[in-house]
């Protein structure tokens, strides 16, 4: 999926768009927030573990966090800059 692609599909979903970005070697400890959340990787790489399990995303990458849902971030050396919708 392309950027243009998932930013269309987050508007057709009813999602906000927005862009951002957190610092190298960030690390956020187990949280939730009262989102969905949908993120398309334009830069740099986090980690996001959820049920024990931690996966990489890097540019390109796209994944989903559920409202309410725990999970924890890490991210990579040179930071990660990201499209993301909530809903």
């Amino acid at each position: 999926m392309t950027r243009d692609e998932f930013e269309a599909d987050l508007l057709k979903q009813g999602y906000g768009v927005f862009y951002g970005g957190f610092r190298a070697g960030l690390e956020n400890p187990e949280h939730t927030h009262p989102w969905d959340a949908r993120l398309f990787i334009l830069g740099g790489e986090i980690t996001i573990t959820q049920d024990g399990k931690a996966i990489c995303y890097r540019a390109g990458d796209t994944c989903a966090v559920a409202a309410n849902y725990p999970h924890a971030e890490q991210v990579g050396p040179r930071g990660v800059a990201f499209m993301s919708g909530r809903k």
